[in-house]
């Protein structure tokens, strides 16, 4: 009994400790509830379709890669795997296989796809440039090469770079021999109006898709610039299918900007939709030197870049004729610059896939 009581004694002091504890008026901080970081792509915060150009490869087998193009971008161009020299590797002979396996991972993943390219002077197959054929044969191999292909796209394929860097820099049709990688071998066996019936083969092949006229060089060849307004005031005059007009820009970081504002400017003027289709900006300025170092103030200077090209776009061009801006590819390590022997670092990810300085000047360029 004596046990019981004191335990109940016990007890008592141990509730009213826990009682006066419950009790005490000072307040305890709460636990903060983290806020999550919103990420924004570059998708997400432009006003039209930003793309890169894809290497089936790298798709295939590099998971950053594909993981960044998927965040990051709204469009794809096929970057090689529908030129001659892949998709047509033998005269009866189509190679679908990587190009069909970019186009179905743009559908999956909801991305457009726009084509490149169905003709151009370089990337032949070796049997093209040594095709005999008077000019029936030659008109007939370029109708049943460019409605196969964009055929089996129908649908898929968005829009297409139909005909490929026409011209010279001085503005002339290329004509000399094609194995120079200066002439066109188009020009050559069907002469120069190869380019309008290019445009009429391929909308009897997809009515829907959108064509357009693709070249380098406009900003610094005034002549050529000319040559692509020229050209494409006079296919819209005769009624040929053509809905575009793609301005390359490989840049070099002292490209001069009023050049660069002038060439948007007047493809703009024609009423045709404007791609700015394979943009890189190259520190290098397109100078060999294996010494160059990536240094802050050139960093500046291509950032500075990237945003002067999405703000001239969104300024100069109108909306309704804003068919986007593509990058060539997606980090340095993907781009051809380096390949050509040129010591540079030209795209707006590093060989990672790190977002660089030119990234976020670019982002700026397309919200403001």
């Amino acid at each position: 009994m004596k046990q019981l009581f004191f335990g109940l004694i016990t007890l008592t002091v141990i509730c009213a400790a826990c009682q006066t504890k419950t009790d005490d008026p000072t307040p305890v901080a709460p636990v903060p509830t983290p806020t999550p970081v919103a990420i924004s792509y570059l998708k997400d915060i432009s006003p039209f379709s930003i793309g890169a150009s894809i290497d089936p490869n790298l798709l295939k087998n590099n998971p950053t890669y594909r993981y960044t193009l998927t965040d990051e971008m709204s469009s794809i161009t096929v970057e090689n795997a529908q030129k001659w020299g892949w998709i047509h590797p033998g005269i009866n002979t189509f190679n679908f296989v990587d190009a069909d396996y970019i186009v179905n991972w743009a559908e999956t993943n909801k991305k457009r796809v726009h084509g490149h390219t169905l003709l151009w002077h370089a990337y032949n197959p070796d049997w093209l440039n040594k095709f005999q054929g008077d000019s029936v044969a030659w008109e007939n191999l370029m109708k049943t090469h460019i409605q196969t292909v964009v055929g089996h796209y129908k649908g898929k394929v968005k829009s297409w770079d139909v005909v490929n860097e026409a011209f010279t820099d001085g503005g002339a049709y290329r004509q000399a021999d094609p194995r120079a990688n200066e002439g066109s071998i188009w020009a050559q066996k069907l002469g120069t109006d190869y380019v309008a019936r290019a445009f009429e083969y391929a909308h009897q092949a997809d009515p829907d898709a959108l064509l357009f006229y693709n070249d380098y060089g406009q900003e610094g060849y005034p002549n050529k610039l000319k040559a692509c307004v020229n050209l494409a005031n006079d296919l819209k005059k005769r009624g040929v299918p053509i809905h575009g007009l793609g301005l390359q820009f490989h840049l070099g970081v002292s490209q001069s900007d009023v050049a660069i504002a002038n060439a948007i400017k007047q493809f703009a003027a024609t009423g045709l939709l404007v791609h700015i289709s394979e943009l890189d900006i190259l520190v290098s300025d397109w100078q060999k030197n294996s010494a160059l170092v990536y240094t802050e103030s050139l960093q500046q200077r291509q950032a500075d870049k990237y945003k002067l090209i999405a703000q001239n776009y969104k300024q100069l061009v109108p909306k309704a004729q804003q068919h986007g801006i593509t990058t060539w590819n997606l980090g340095d390590g993907d781009s051809w610059i380096p390949q050509q022997g040129y010591t540079d670092w030209p795209l707006l990810f590093d060989k990672s896939y790190s977002r660089k300085k030119a990234y976020y000047s670019f982002s700026e360029g397309l919200k403001n």
